[in-house]
């Protein structure tokens, strides 16, 4: 995280949090996709909440995650035919060590605004990662699930 207010903002900042959240998906998927158009097979991009809505003081990662939506859903359109399936997650808070560093007053607004009164775990967003890519989600392409206990719908 890079977070800063948009005027103080530097250039680098943004550009390091667009290199690694949407390029990297970029180079990845680009490098896949030549072999999965002649096998099939499906790629799950993570994106975030702060994608879905934007979030204030994080315009660079909102912006990456928001565009990683927008890639997630044209290369879907690009690739549905080859039997190619591309989605995303769109996680909300987290406990990670991004989310271990917030201030305990900061959590305690978090969790005031999440319907199902707790953050998310990882498992939680691998369980929907391992749906898309199991049988159960063959007939998905092109969408974004939100896991955020309730925080955006």
């Amino acid at each position: 995280t890079i977070d800063k207010l948009l005027v103080r903002m530097k250039e680098e900042d943004w550009d390091k949090v667009i290199r690694v959240n949407l390029k990297s998906a970029f180079n990845c998927t680009r490098a896949v996709v030549r072999h999965m158009m002649r096998t099939g097979g499906a790629v799950v991009n993570i994106s975030s909440i702060a994608g879905v809505m934007g979030n204030a003081g994080q315009a660079n990662y909102g912006a990456s995650k928001a565009g990683l939506i927008g890639f997630t859903k044209s290369v879907a359109r690009e690739y549905g035919e080859r039997n190619i399936r591309v989605n995303a997650i769109a996680p909300g808070f987290i406990k990670t060590k991004m989310t271990d560093v917030l201030e305990d007053k900061t959590k305690e607004e978090m969790l005031k605004a999440i319907p199902l009164g707790r953050l998310g775990e990882p498992s939680d967003i691998a369980h929907a990662v391992y749906f898309l890519l199991s049988e159960y989600g063959t007939y998905i392409t092109g969408e974004v699930i939100n896991v955020n206990g309730g925080l955006h719908m």
